[in-house]
């Protein structure tokens, strides 16, 4: 009977895995390509198949195969992964999920003019729906989980398996080091910087990330890179789809943006064939996810040796780049400045923003502050922390962001979470290769990738995401291996 309900299981979760599939490629093209006029029909076709997908999850046969397997001494990774999406669909009653939709998209379009008029105002009116929706879930979701907290109910939502308590002591480490390591850098870097004022075309933009896309393991046989407003990775193995946002007067940040998501590429098209379809092949969660994609960015395209091997490459494609040594544009693309903005914001100062975040999230969804006192905390800690002033200015302040204007809160601490596990991984991986300086300055990335495919990406979800960082590591999620990368990097100049 329990063989006979498992095989059951396996069938639907992948017949709603080939759902899911279709749901994807229907919207990456209407981000991508899809002319302005299909809108209306491309999200009736995607809400169907998503409707239908939902249907089969929360079907009450799921129920009951999964309490026939209940003790079942096979497959238990398989079925704990089963058993959570399930939960996590099923926990929410049917009108409150409808209620949730309502009020965020209307929350969502009033904020793109509204940040735009620095309107907190108006934005509150429709902020305070999403929020009180928001702490029904979390408590609904709470009850129907182990959380400890609200909050962390919705945490497990993007990095289930690193908890608030864990996280809380992270951020208290990072709280206690990185203000003062900014001003250190900042005092070291001084005035002097490398300056670009230049253009380079788009056309030739392309063709560079492209080679470079090969250099990083990318096979353009399985998978294409493209444009968007903004930079996403979406796609599994055969079919990864990679977008890159380019500016004329820059192209650093393009090719960073390229780096970050072919990280993110790699993960998904390299998971476990066996369990393809299933939760137990999914990748592991947001902070795992994140490390990799910060993992190519910051440790391998940011690195000097790396930089040596690609500035080649830039001067061959863009003819105005070719008086910027590799030093120059390692500096350029290393430059540290506290600012307003966190999508534009350093390696050191990024942290900085994303506990801001965690701070005030965690707090209103756990009923310990209201929206309203929303904009003086976020004053405060921005003048502690980074020695900005954002009072009064929302455009750049509290409403910089998207995601709390349809209910993504727990999501922001996976960037931090996910830097750190990048730098934790890094770090073993230069110790087992001594010679990965040398490598990259070839271009030769293949190590790294053989390392992430045996360690992290072929895991899927057989281990919990510290259990995972335990087996590739050593040792679980640690502050110290952030703080130590930065300090390498930014006061020693090492790599």
């Amino acid at each position: 009977m329990t063989n006979s309900a498992y095989k059951n299981l396996v069938s639907r979760f992948r017949e709603i895995d080939s759902l899911q599939h279709a749901i994807t490629y229907l919207n990456w093209d209407q981000m991508v390509m899809m002319p302005p006029g299909g809108s209306e029909m491309r999200s009736r076709s995607i809400a169907e198949l998503a409707g239908i997908s939902h249907a089969k999850l929360t079907a009450p046969e799921i129920e009951v195969w999964l309490s026939e397997l209940a003790g079942s001494a096979d497959n238990q990774a398989s079925i704990r992964e089963m058993k959570r999406v399930w939960g996590n669909a099923n926990c929410l009653p049917a009108e409150l999920v409808k209620e949730q939709i309502i009020v965020g998209s209307k929350c969502e379009m009033g904020w793109r003019t509204q940040r735009a008029a620095n309107d907190w105002q108006g934005f509150l009116k429709n902020f305070k729906p999403v929020v009180e929706l928001s702490r029904q879930e979390a408590k609904y979701r709470q009850e129907a989980s182990s959380a400890t907290t609200p909050y962390e109910a919705l945490l497990a939502l993007h990095c289930h398996g690193d908890s608030e308590a864990l996280i809380d002591s992270i951020f208290n480490e990072l709280r206690e080091v990185l203000p003062d390591l900014l001003q250190q850098v900042v005092e070291r870097q001084g005035d002097s910087q490398v300056s670009v004022n230049a253009d380079f075309p788009v056309e030739n933009q392309i063709k560079l990330n492209k080679e470079m896309l090969t250099t990083l393991g990318f096979d353009f046989n399985a998978g294409r890179l493209d444009q968007s407003m903004h930079p996403f990775s979406t796609g599994s193995a055969g079919d990864s789809r990679i977008t890159t946002r380019y500016e004329t007067d820059a192209f650093l940040e393009a090719m960073a943006g390229t780096a970050h998501e072919v990280g993110h590429a790699s993960y998904e098209s390299m998971l476990p064939e066996a369990f393809k379809g299933l939760p137990i092949g999914e990748s592991r969660n947001m902070c795992i996810h994140e490390s990799q994609s910060l993992l190519f960015e910051k440790q391998i395209f940011y690195s000097k040796a790396f930089m040596q091997f690609i500035t080649e490459k830039i001067h061959s494609h863009l003819s105005a780049a070719t008086s910027l040594s590799a030093d120059d544009l390692w500096k350029l693309g290393t430059r540290v400045a506290p600012g307003n903005i966190r999508v534009e914001a350093d390696e050191v100062t990024y942290p900085l923003h994303v506990m801001l975040r965690y701070e005030i999230e965690s707090r209103l969804i756990n009923g310990d502050i209201e929206a309203e006192d929303i904009p003086e905390l976020w004053n405060e800690k921005m003048m502690s922390y980074l020695g900005v002033d954002t009072k009064g200015d929302y455009t750049n302040g509290c409403l910089q962001d998207i995601h709390w204007t349809d209910g993504a809160f727990g999501y922001f601490p996976s960037y931090t979470i996910g830097a750190i596990n990048a730098a934790q991984i890094f770090s073993v991986i230069k110790s087992e290769h001594a010679a990965w300086q040398e490598r990259f300055k070839r271009g030769d990335v293949e190590f790294v990738r053989d390392w992430l495919l045996k360690k992290i990406w072929s895991q899927g979800c057989q281990l919990k995401s510290q259990e995972l960082m335990q087996s590739a590591t050593g040792s679980p999620t640690k502050a110290e291996s952030l703080i130590e990368h930065l300090e390498a990097r930014y006061l020693r100049c090492e790599y």
